[in-house]
């Protein structure tokens, strides 16, 4: 629909961890209806899924979410006790690395802006120029979990922290009609404990467990303190990395609803995950058939709104184009982009 309507699509994926693999499903739903972005801005989880689409990488991802067991899951978490964050995540720059290498944002096909956090000052950062895999790692580095991501001589963190689902910047670059991504509204409240946390020692199986290979067998306490203190006892108490991203939910939820309540997308698609975790990143077939027919519901709607946006265009105005540009682009200028 890019190629025939007269209307600059934006689309805003907000964060939300596990839930985020909704994104490739609402993604593949717009694809096939015709729907291909102008501008994505990704949040978190939303850059990852966002930065992957913009570099034509979607399908690998889609690919490597799918396949995805617990086990898997935590042979890509690098404890790392001495830095700023339990999960230094190299393994998972380097699996990023393997599909989008040195790319940079400014040569995707797809305008594509990745939002942060930066640390000591609180300022929104709007990663729009350089390497695409630094960005996205500086996106979704979760304050306490994934260690600080260093962009251009400042230190960066999880952008849900200030611009949950970034509307605002899909605005600013120019989106006539923006769709939003809302991955949390219906589950503020409920818990996100993996369920049952001794399956991912269920099995020996050390291609699976390279994160507790150089503490076994001799060091077996030291595994299962790891286990009660990272995932959360038995008895059903939270770890400390459910205590952190719970209370981290909680902030995004408060910040998104002011943010969404001053500005607005055009249309706002909200899969149904409510029983999803915010760790379940095992279920990804599962959230993305949910993200598509999050599309579904409502692509009737989308579709009209879409075509009388373009019909109300005035054909030959071209100095109120032009002060909309202008508008945009200080609008742009004034963000704290980093460079």
């Amino acid at each position: 629909m890019t190629g025939t309507a007269g209307v600059k699509i934006g689309l805003a994926l907000g964060g939300g961890a596990a839930r985020g693999w909704a994104h490739i499903g609402v993604l593949k739903a717009l694809a096939k209806a015709g729907i291909a972005p102008d501008i994505i801005a990704g949040t978190s989880i939303g850059a990852v899924v966002g930065g992957c689409y913009a570099a034509g990488h979607l399908d690998d991802l889609e690919r490597w979410a799918t396949e995805l067991t617990p086990k898997r899951i935590f042979g890509y978490l690098d404890f790392n006790f001495a830095g700023t964050g339990l999960i230094s995540g190299q393994r998972l720059c380097s699996r990023l690395d393997q599909h989008l290498g040195d790319l940079n944002i400014e040569d995707l096909h797809t305008r594509f802006t990745a939002v942060a956090t930066e640390i000591g000052t609180g300022h929104e950062h709007w990663l729009s120029r350089g390497r695409l895999v630094d960005a996205v790692r500086a996106s979704y580095a979760l304050p306490g979990v994934f260690k600080p991501v260093k962009v251009n001589g400042r230190w960066l963190f999880d952008g849900a922290l200030v611009n949950p689902i970034p509307v605002s910047v899909c605005r600013a670059l120019g989106a006539r009609y923006v769709i939003a991504v809302n991955l949390n509204f219906d589950i503020l409240g409920r818990g996100s404990v993996i369920a049952a946390p001794e399956t991912f020692y269920a099995d020996e199986d050390d291609q699976l467990h390279p994160a507790l290979d150089e503490i076994k067998p001799e060091k077996r306490g030291v595994r299962a303190l790891l286990q009660r203190q990272i995932l959360g006892r038995g008895d059903g108490a939270p770890g400390i990395s459910t205590v952190m991203v719970d209370a981290f939910n909680i902030v995004q939820d408060r910040i998104a609803r002011s943010r969404l309540a001053g500005d607005p997308p055009d249309a706002m698609v909200s899969p149904r995950l409510q029983d999803v975790g915010l760790f379940d990143f095992h279920r990804a077939a599962e959230m993305i058939e949910r993200g598509h027919h999050a599309v579904e519901r409502q692509l009737d709607d989308i579709l009209r709104e879409i075509e009388t946006r373009d019909t109300k265009r005035v054909p030959g105005n071209g100095q109120q184009d032009r002060a909309r540009s202008t508008a945009s682009s200080a609008h742009t200028a004034l963000q704290p982009v980093a460079k």
